[in-house]
């Protein structure tokens, strides 16, 4: 009870520190503010582990006060003595994408065989709602190219690793959507230069095989070590699935960080705006991908999971391909705005539809294995 009770007074506390920044920044002292936003923001986070509704929200709390940070004082997350920090982006993507591969195995791909209608529709539901979505939102903003680019790239993603977590949470088929982001990310080296190429060319040149090489350095090798090192060390690493996520998430939130400190002045330039382009390209993901998968008659339980990997992309590895252009700074914060965002929505619509229990659901046995994603 006083550990509930010290949850509560966090959040308490959170508020305060709100109404306090806010009061400071309608006062004209916007630059004195950060530091009390970055308390409210991890007391918030704090405050959000004491409640199980809440607590998927905590990590999503922290990376606000990360990108706080990020806005305030970003001469620390753009050099460290001559060494760019934005070198340490695709090293990162890398590590993530092995410990991916670490965690599949060929029963990932069984699925693909015993019911590939369900993978099919989520693949095709994939690679044509979001870019179809991230170009008509690019065309329709006067965004400068490289940013209208990066809306198209975030939706010529792959589904992300969240989504395996946000599928077991929303009731839906957890081995649908583990395959469907497996097969989605292994394709990616391939459709998404293509995409980039179809829709992204009249913003910016795309050098179609130079980004499938880059796509393929970041994900096809660290996987397929992944897969390797599962083959001929599976169980004999606990420490491994145990660290991984970890890694993950440390991994993402500092290049949440970085990407933020090198577009700050875009960032703070057009910010409102592309939250709220990025916001409805996330949104329309979900309702667009769940009703492709209803009228091809897949049963709820699928069609929440299509839903979440359409809606859900993978904006670390969006990143890695900004980055390896050389436009992370503009390209890259469209898949930094969409990382949180659709952390806040998904958790949002899991939560929902957690409470709304699909005809013939079973409690999947892959609740380790998830974790590990």
């Amino acid at each position: 009870m006083k550990q509930l009770n010290s949850y509560s007074a966090a959040i308490g506390i959170a508020a305060l520190l709100l109404l306090i920044s806010l009061g400071m920044i309608f006062t004209g002292n916007i630059q004195l503010a950060g530091p009390i936003l970055m308390a409210f923001f991890l007391t918030l986070a704090f405050g959000f582990r004491g409640y199980e509704s809440l607590k998927g929200f905590a990590y999503t709390t922290i990376i606000f006060a990360a990108v706080t940070m990020a806005l305030y004082y970003p001469t620390y997350f753009i050099t460290v003595g001559e060494f760019k920090l934005t070198g340490l982006i695709t090293p990162l993507i890398q590590i993530i994408m092995f410990g991916m591969g670490t965690s599949m195995s060929a029963k990932d791909f069984v699925a693909v065989i015993k019911t590939p209608k369900g993978v099919v529709i989520g693949i095709i539901a994939q690679f044509l709602i979001m870019p179809s979505m991230g170009y008509f939102l690019a065309s329709m903003t006067s965004f400068p190219p490289e940013i209208a680019a990066g809306i198209v790239l975030i939706g010529c993603s792959p589904s992300g690793l969240a989504s395996n977590v946000m599928s077991y949470l929303a009731k839906a088929n957890l081995a649908l959507s583990l395959t469907i982001t497996s097969i989605a990310t292994l394709l990616a080296p391939v459709l998404t230069p293509l995409l980039m190429n179809l829709l992204a060319g009249e913003f910016i040149e795309i050098d179609m095989f130079k980004m499938m090489w880059d796509i393929a350095k970041m994900i096809i090798i660290p996987i397929g070590a992944g897969l390797l090192f599962n083959k001929l060390l599976s169980g004999k690493a606990k420490w491994l699935d145990n660290a991984m996520p970890i890694v993950s998430m440390t991994g993402i939130a500092l290049i949440i960080v970085v990407i933020t400190a090198a577009g700050r002045n875009s960032l703070l330039e057009i910010g409102g705006l592309l939250i709220l382009v990025v916001l409805i390209h996330n949104i329309f993901g979900y309702f667009l991908g769940y009703w492709f998968a209803r009228l091809f008659k897949m049963p709820e339980r699928d069609a929440r999971t299509v839903a979440i990997e359409v809606g859900m992309q993978n904006g670390g590895l969006a990143s890695g391909i900004a980055n390896s252009l050389g436009k992370i700074a503009t390209m890259g914060l469209a898949p930094a705005v969409f990382g949180p965002l659709m952390n806040i929505t998904g958790s949002m619509l899991a939560s929902y539809w957690h409470k709304k229990t699909p005809e013939g659901y079973v409690e999947p046995e892959l609740e380790g294995e998830v974790r590990s994603h």
